[in-house]
């Protein structure tokens, strides 16, 4: 604290001692300072908008007047340039907060059927950020919905030229699909009673759970308007969270549109306690996909207030601690992901939670690591889950290369990632071509580890939807190779992981940003690698910072 708030001073522990002094003259009794690292006990905790932010209620959007502005919004600390690096990590965060809260009272809203108060929350979400395909998606649904047919064709055009003129691509399938007014739109009216509105949603969460997608999905449309059209209410919910679930394990671009469709199971009328957990619970998942980690945690809790099923519970424990992990807290999230194990009652979830246990002893150094992901991919592989091998065969391959298994490494990444390609997720691809990248690095070869690096990155956001933290993992390898041998755009790479890893708040991974910035020359990164990295309880970390 002493570095990044006072680098100038003679003594900068003195000058913290003196600050820290006029702070508790100023608390008074309401609240004691002190501990190293320092924290504030409060008798009665304050009410601060960016924690009131992270955690609220979509319906209290209105209540936050400043979500357009930013975090100590024109102030500055040239003096403090240490605290400079610190703070945009914290202002990235507040942003994607703001962001996040915005995002889902738009979805919210359009879900009750306010389509005008959607798309007005949906544009100040693409004026925040025009670059972000789900804001612009979001934005033209609405439109659509709301009978705005010009505008949102309009709306669209203006974003595929915006995405070809500075970005250099094209938006994915999912900006036309917004087009469409409704998710479901009934062609005639109800077919059959209740009963055939329960065959439907059976029949199509059957063809999806079978590879058949688009048999799935048109059997849960069809449902989700025949529930409507009988005024079905628990019906119509059970069979929107059905759809929006297909949709969110599309792995084709289809979140937005998933995303909607559970909103709309919300907000329905008559919605059972079981399709509500699994409503939210779906949310969350797409949450911790996208590293909006803060909005997870709503959800979840939510969640939890509605359903005792113990399978539901197993899958509510797994994403909590799939996304703690992301954001550094391993041990809060192992406790999570074990607990998970022994909830559940599947192989398949077995397989996933032993698959993200696995990834934090890994990231940590531990040297079980290997054991566990080999149990994860044999679980996968009795269970027949061949769409996730790719997952954990890559984090396994990994294992091999931190024990100095070149060529071992080599095999398993290059399986996992001719599978990822099969099955076409950009997550999995995009995590395999990485370790084949740290492969090249390993055998010395700078231009093949950059060239397969660059393509990882590449694969890794080839979808709106694809799961952030890959993409980050990605950028701090190509920041690592980058950094190591003084590399052109190195500095670029550096930024865009930091950029991205203060938006999510993963802070294991903005805490080596500015570990990167400081080995190329940046001497102020250093404290602030210390400040970012101090919540995170990882040895491997430490030894870094160090």
């Amino acid at each position: 604290m002493a570095g990044l708030l006072f680098p100038a001073a003679d003594d900068p522990l003195a000058a913290l001692r003196w600050a820290l002094s006029m702070l508790r003259r100023l608390l008074g009794e309401t609240a004691t300072v002190g501990a190293d690292p320092l924290r504030i006990t409060w008798e009665q905790a304050p009410v601060v908008d960016v924690p009131a932010i992270r955690t609220a209620d979509p319906a209290e959007v209105a209540s936050f007047a400043d979500l357009d502005h930013d975090l100590l919004e024109s102030m500055t600390f040239p003096g403090c340039p240490s605290f400079e690096i610190w703070l945009e990590a914290q202002r990235r965060h507040a942003r994607c907060a703001a962001a996040s809260l915005l995002h889902d009272a738009a979805l919210a809203r359009l879900a009750r059927g306010d389509a005008d108060g959607s798309a007005d929350l949906a544009a100040r979400l693409v004026a925040l950020d025009p670059y972000d395909e789900n804001s612009q998606v979001l934005l033209v649904r609405s439109l659509a919905v709301g009978g705005r047919g010009v505008d949102a064709a309009r709306q669209a055009a203006a974003c595929r030229d915006l995405f070809r003129t500075d970005l250099g691509v094209e938006p994915g399938p999912a900006l036309d699909a917004a087009l469409t007014s409704s998710t479901a739109t009934p062609t005639a009216r109800a077919a059959g009673g209740r009963a055939a509105v329960r065959a439907l949603i059976d029949a199509g969460e059957a063809a999806v759970g079978a590879g058949a997608l688009e048999a799935g999905l048109q059997c849960l449309r069809r449902a989700v308007a025949d529930a409507g059209a009988l005024g079905a209410g628990d019906l119509g919910a059970r069979s929107a969270a059905a759809l929006g679930s297909a949709l969110v394990h599309a792995a084709r671009g289809s979140d937005e549109e998933g995303v909607t469709s559970l909103h709309r199971a919300l907000a329905g009328p008559g919605a059972e306690p079981h399709t509500v957990a699994h409503a939210l619970g779906e949310l969350a998942y797409v949450e911790f996909l996208r590293g909006r980690y803060d909005r997870v945690e709503v959800s979840l809790a939510r969640a939890a207030e509605v359903t005792t099923d113990p399978a539901q519970q197993a899958a509510a424990l797994t994403v909590r601690g799939s996304a703690l992990s992301d954001v550094g807290r391993y041990g809060p999230a192992l406790a999570a992901l074990r607990e998970a194990f022994d909830v559940a009652q599947d192989e398949r979830r077995r397989a996933y939670v032993l698959s993200m246990v696995g990834r934090v002893q890994l990231l940590r150094g531990e040297p079980d690591a290997a054991e566990v992901l080999d149990e994860s991919i044999s679980r996968a592989s009795a269970a027949g889950w061949m769409s996730f091998l790719p997952w954990p065969q890559a984090l396994r391959a990994e294992a091999d290369l931190q024990q100095g298994d070149v060529d071992g490494a080599a095999a398993r990444f290059e399986h996992a990632f001719a599978l990822g390609c099969q099955i076409g997720d950009p997550c999995w691809e995009g995590l395999a071509a990485r370790g084949l990248g740290l492969v090249h690095a390993a055998r010395g070869d700078v231009d093949a580890a950059v060239t397969t690096l660059l393509d990882a990155r590449r694969r890794a956001v080839r979808l709106p939807d694809a799961y952030v933290w890959v993409h980050a993992y990605v950028l701090d390898a190509l920041a690592t190779v980058g950094v190591a041998h003084r590399l052109p755009h190195a500095a670029e790479w550096v930024a865009e992981l930091a950029a991205l890893a203060g938006r999510c708040g993963m802070a294991e991974l903005a805490a080596r940003a500015a570990v990167h910035r400081w080995r190329l020359g940046d001497a102020a990164a250093r404290d602030a690698a210390w400040a970012l990295g101090a919540v995170v309880d990882n040895p491997v970390l430490h030894a870094l910072l160090s």
